[in-house]
């Protein structure tokens, strides 16, 4: 590698004493050399602070009541430094040597302004389930389609990063949206720059019962039309978008029960 990029890695969190932990120990354990990483706290009273307050050697750490995630990433990425962003949620995982690799990408290919990985989906334990649903998405990423993405969200949240001067050009996450604040921003980045797929795992998406994703799934997928809308008039893109997701959930629900 030529140079050692700044990452500014971002975690949103509100009480999850229970996880965020394992992230922060993902996170630090890549012993990436230039690593800038900032936990934005919404207030949490379950003993997160007391967990953040031991790595305050290691990391920068802010608590106070915010609007939700959206703003609480959109308050990181206005005070990061890094040449490169991504945001890891508190209760989900780097992969080994993630941070490694996606600078070395990065740096070998200066015109990339975003890329994406694969994402494990694991469960309470860190043991992998879903595998299926994985090779799906995986398959779906590999053709890198624009118009893909406005029916299926393929891309992984916490396997994102992008450059810095993506912000400066399109702005930050919508924080009217609490839920698909991220499948958003995918795709006004693709209206600009073509989809990069780093043919590698860089990250573990958790799934629970009570998880965000599991609790608010009815109000995803009214929130996801909602979104969509806005980037298509296609009725048959907007019926494909709406029963994939209405399959995609039961399936989850399936899997999970």
């Amino acid at each position: 590698m030529k140079s050692v990029p700044k990452i500014s890695v971002i975690t949103p969190t509100l009480n999850q004493a229970v996880f965020i932990e394992k992230t922060i120990k993902s996170v630090l354990s890549q012993n990436y050399p230039n690593l800038e990483y900032l936990i934005i706290d919404g207030g949490s009273t379950d003993g997160t602070l007391e967990i953040l307050k031991k790595y305050s050697g290691s990391l920068r750490w802010f608590s106070e009541v915010d609007k939700g995630q959206a703003d609480a990433v959109n308050k990181g990425m206005r005070i990061c430094t890094g040449d490169i962003i991504g945001y890891i949620n508190s209760d989900d995982e780097y992969e080994p040597g993630s941070l490694q690799r996606v600078a070395e990408y990065f740096d070998d290919h200066p015109d990339t302004t975003w890329l994406t990985g694969k994402c494990k989906i694991i469960d309470l334990h860190s043991v992998e389930v879903m595998k299926l649903v994985t090779f799906y998405k995986y398959l779906l990423l590999r053709t890198r389609s624009k118009k893909l993405l406005k029916i299926v969200d393929f891309i992984s949240q916490p396997a994102t990063f992008w450059r810095k001067r993506i912000v400066d050009e399109i702005g930050f996450l919508n924080e009217e949206f609490h839920i698909v604040m991220d499948y958003d921003y995918w795709i006004r980045i693709t209206e600009r720059y073509p989809i990069i797929f780093m043919d590698e795992y860089l990250a573990n998406f958790r799934t629970y019962p009570s998880s965000k994703t599991r609790q608010s799934a009815i109000n995803q997928i009214d929130e996801e039309f909602l979104m969509i809308k806005k980037y298509s008039n296609s009725r048959l893109t907007l019926f494909f978008h709406y029963m994939h997701r209405l399959v995609n959930i039961t399936i989850y629900n399936w899997f999970l029960r």
